[in-house]
């Protein structure tokens, strides 16, 4: 009686056994499984990232291979519109011709003669201010004076002395020019040049873009104050010549650059005539005419055009720049021998 409790107790111990290792057994495999499912889940994570940075690499190198600014021209390409590019360059070509009949500013103060006809010349006489008998004698010589001015200007030839401002702007010198100016009603004031020998070669861009601003004309014509003219002669050459444009003509010279300072006539840019310390061909300072274009293009284009130490070769050097018409006429040398010449030393 005594070994039954002992043997049933037994039984039991071994039924809770065999139970436990039933029931552990579900969970084994199910923490197997879960252990393949969180490696297949960090396997796909890591290779979503691998592929991210991949992709990251691939459009980083891509953006630095591509141009970092984009030039107009591709721009243009883009958007399609070379149509607009071609307009625009047609406005400013429209722009550049409005301005260079005068649409400045300061437009036109006349316009042509009186009789509102194209002037033929606009004649423009080289004086100082210490030339107040030289004028007197041009006066009373081939320059008209007077109303036989204003005739000359209805026949379509306008002559006036040109002339800047003194460095002390007002005093005695600007104020004898402004009176004998109100006398003679004969001068053309240069407003924003300095009248002084060492700037007489950037008178050259004033005269002619104030008088291309002020005249339409057909000839811009320059001439120094130490000369005689044969005004006549010089009306009937220029009336010949009507409808050239691009004219640049005058006695056409060259020569050596002087480079020893002290000189007369040294040029101090000499070192950019190169070896042969020679200048290129330009027209004679003595007298010189421009067609209405080229004064127009130096009115245009007169803050960028570069002087040298002489206004002849200044002027050389601008109409070198362009295609400018040169007109080699001897009647043009003052100097020579030639019977039929417009002019001669004073």
């Amino acid at each position: 009686m005594e070994t039954l409790p002992m043997t049933t107790a037994k039984s039991s111990e071994r039924r809770g056994r065999s139970k436990q290792i039933q029931t552990s057994k579900p969970s084994v495999v199910l923490a197997f499984f879960s252990c393949l499912a969180w490696l297949y889940v960090a396997g796909r994570l890591w290779q979503d990232a691998e592929n991210r940075t991949l992709l990251s690499n691939f459009l980083k190198k891509s953006m630095e291979q591509r141009p970092k600014v984009l030039t107009v021209e591709d721009k243009l390409m883009l958007l399609g519109c070379k149509d607009l590019e071609r307009r625009i360059v047609e406005a400013e070509m429209d722009l550049t011709l409005a301005k260079s009949q005068g649409y400045l500013k300061n437009q036109l103060l006349q316009s042509g003669s009186s009789s509102g006809k194209k002037l033929l010349a606009v004649i423009g006489v080289y004086t100082g201010f210490g030339s107040h008998l030289n004028r007197n004698v041009y006066r009373g010589s081939w320059m008209p004076k007077g109303d036989a001015l204003k005739k000359l200007e209805e026949r379509g030839v306008v002559i006036r002395f040109v002339i800047g401002r003194s460095a002390n702007r007002g005093d005695s010198l600007d104020r004898k020019i402004d009176a004998e100016n109100r006398e003679t009603k004969d001068f053309l004031i240069l407003e924003d040049h300095e009248e002084a020998q060492e700037e007489l070669p950037k008178k050259a861009k004033f005269f002619f873009s104030t008088a291309v601003q002020i005249w339409d004309a057909e000839f811009y014509v320059k001439v120094d104050d130490n000369i005689d003219l044969d005004l006549e002669g010089l009306i009937g050459l220029l009336d010949r010549s009507r409808g050239q444009e691009s004219a640049y003509i005058g006695c056409m010279k060259s020569g050596d650059v002087v480079t020893e300072e002290g000189r007369q006539w040294y040029e101090p840019e000499w070192w950019k005539f190169g070896d042969g310390k020679s200048y290129f061909r330009h027209a004679a300072g003595s007298i010189f005419v421009l067609s209405r274009n080229l004064a127009q293009y130096i009115n245009i284009n007169s803050a960028s055009l570069k002087t040298y130490a002489h206004d002849d070769t200044s002027v050389g050097s601008w109409m070198m720049g362009v295609q400018a018409i040169y007109k080699d006429d001897n009647r043009f040398c003052c100097s020579s021998i030639n019977r039929d010449k417009v002019c001669s030393m004073f």
